[in-house]
């Protein structure tokens, strides 16, 4: 890309934002590409490459994603939700609308390529979910299969609700999650004080982009619906740090429902990543 291309971003933000810019562009570009687009590896300008749901703005904060709010000074993002599960085992804490409300917590109401964008824009980094590859080797016909880790930015992952008295509170995760009691293979025990989600922080493994045969490239997360996981699936957004089975005997997380709204309350999942308080160097290449 031409560094002196002329756009109202390019004039007022600073280079590092550019490029967190330019990752959100290649994301919403390739969610908007129609199916008789040649293929290139060519990004254009801003001025070409939106997404037609998103309204680009001179700064940050006017930056306008359908059902997300982004917050520059405070470093959190909010997105609109929806309760959709106030009990059972989980596989998710979070999936697009329309798409797994039986195993999840909250539905949002944005893309989650767009989540991945608006965390880019505050500074987070996306690293990968977990995943295995074949590599070729000498040594081993047919090459062998190498398995990689989920990694990524550290995101705290809160949901704001009203109290008793109709006022909002932000809670952490781990506040509506308890362990089962009555998992796949393991013998309940009665009085015994559920164990809660041991963290509310998770990992921005951003999903990916897949090109099949036909069509315009996907963003999988946004088909798929795995916004925020607890079991693996390899293309959610944010995911623990590990590799937990989707079968029974992984699902070991249910709903507690002691501080969550009824089904159909609109709540607000609240997303703030862990990053440095260095403020960037404006001046800097």
């Amino acid at each position: 890309m031409n560094p002196k291309s002329r756009s109202p971003l390019n004039a007022l933000l600073s280079r590092g934002f550019i490029s967190a810019l330019l990752s959100f562009l290649i994301i919403t570009t390739l969610a908007a590409q129609t199916e008789d687009a040649e293929p290139s590896n060519k990004i254009e300008t801003p001025e070409v490459a939106e997404d037609p749901g998103v309204v680009m703005a001179e700064n940050r904060e006017q930056l306008d994603l359908p059902g997300i709010k982004i917050q520059i000074k405070e470093r959190y993002i909010d997105v609109d939700s929806v309760v959709c599960l106030n009990e059972g085992m989980l596989e998710l804490i979070a999936c697009a609308k329309d798409t797994k409300e039986h195993e999840a917590i909250i539905a949002v109401n944005a893309k989650a390529s767009h989540i991945h964008a608006a965390l880019l824009l505050l500074g987070a980094r996306a690293g990968n979910p977990a995943m295995r590859k074949l590599i070729e080797d000498d040594d081993e016909e047919g090459g062998r299969w190498v398995h990689f880790a989920p990694s990524g930015s550290n995101v705290d992952v809160s949901l704001v609700v009203n109290d008793e008295e109709g006022k909002p509170v932000e809670r952490p995760m781990s506040d509506f999650l308890m362990r089962s009691n009555d998992r796949f293979g393991v013998d309940p025990v009665e009085d015994e004080e559920k164990e809660r989600l041991p963290t509310s922080t998770f990992l921005f493994a951003g999903s990916h982009v897949f090109q099949g045969e036909e069509g315009p490239p996907k963003y999988l997360a946004d088909v798929d619906g795995n916004v925020i996981s607890l079991s693996t699936f390899g293309d959610e957004l944010l995911c623990l740090p590990g590799v937990y089975s989707q079968g029974n005997e992984g699902l070991v997380w249910e709903v507690d429902s002691t501080h969550l709204p009824k089904i159909g309350t609109k709540v607000i999942l609240r997303l703030r990543p862990q990053i440095s308080d260095a403020a960037p160097d404006e001046n800097k290449d």
